[in-house]
């Protein structure tokens, strides 16, 4: 059996789902694509090529194999995109809770089932069909659950919102001891550089007490201003809009002192090893392509 353990973002990781870029499937039609930013290299033709993006994840399980992280990877489905095993499934405390993802993904769960099985019956939850939940969205905090949703009142026009308002009251419930604190992000079918797919694409905690964030992708001030304030705005690198759209806030902690980071984000890596992070870098601007980069394609199980 696997004893999960998730209390925060940064702690000493033992064990990780990382997803799998083989048989990845032929480039998707434009009505086909998750995203926007997808969206834009299928139309421009520079929708990354399968070879590329197995080499970019075999660099980062290297990685988190160097600092001897039990890596488990998905069963290789024909023809499917199993990069982002963050989508599918995430881990708080000791349960596991399933997405309930795009009806079309819904395979790329079969392939952790053999992971799945290793976890006890009372620590697997399925969430009610009404709730809608994605891992890129939920980051626990110690105290705290961040949660990155969207609750207008047009959230089903929009394919880029994953997290809805019942998966607030869902996880306050799973969760009562906890502070289940949401963000409303801003969102846009069309338009990459307005659009924060996940809490993860403009936030994200390192270390012990420091932050990346990006105003932008909040919707309301005030929740962005929290965060500043619960940080410390000495402690928080802000990236641009141009970084957001690389990525920059979806980097990768193995412990609170070493991070993966993508070997082009030289702003953020000089200020991190200024902030005294062991950086690890890596290739990984193929896969930033599909509007999703390092903690994406992880899904950590046990961190110590």
């Amino acid at each position: 059996m696997i004893a999960l353990n998730i209390q925060d973002e940064t702690s000493k990781l033992k064990a990780v789902v990382l997803g799998t870029a083989e048989s990845n499937g032929p480039i998707p039609t434009f009505d086909e694509a998750y995203d926007p930013k997808s969206r834009e290299h299928i139309l421009a033709g520079t929708y990354p090529k399968e070879k590329d993006m197995t080499l970019e994840m075999e660099a980062f399980a290297d990685v988190l194999e160097k600092y001897e992280v039990k890596v488990y990877r998905p069963k290789v489905l024909e023809n499917v995109n199993q990069i982002f095993t963050r989508d599918i499934a995430f881990v708080i405390e000791d349960k596991m809770i399933s997405s309930n993802i795009l009806p079309n993904r819904i395979q790329e769960l079969d392939a952790i089932d053999f992971i799945y099985k290793q976890i006890p019956k009372e620590n697997r939850v399925i969430p009610p069909e009404e709730v809608h939940i994605e891992g890129g969205d939920v980051m626990p905090w110690g105290d705290y659950i961040f949660v990155g949703t969207y609750t207008g009142s047009d959230y089903a026009d929009f394919i880029t919102a994953r997290t809805n308002k019942e998966a607030l009251v869902f996880l306050q419930k799973l969760f009562p001891h906890k502070i289940v604190k949401s963000f409303e992000l801003r969102k846009s079918n069309t338009n990459a550089k307005e659009n924060a797919l996940h809490l993860d694409c403009c936030f994200q905690p390192i270390g012990k007490d420091k932050a990346i964030l990006h105003k932008n992708g909040f919707l309301i001030e005030e929740e962005y201003n929290w965060l500043v304030d619960f940080f410390g705005k000495e402690n928080i690198f802000e990236i641009t809009k141009e970084e957001m759209y690389d990525m920059n806030s979806n980097i990768f902690s193995i412990d609170k002192n070493i991070i993966v980071s993508e070997q082009n984000f030289s702003r953020l890596n000089s200020w991190l090893r200024k902030q005294d992070f062991i950086v690890e870098e890596i290739p990984y601007a193929e896969i930033a392509k599909q509007e999703g980069l390092l903690r994406c394609s992880t899904m950590p199980l046990i961190r110590a």
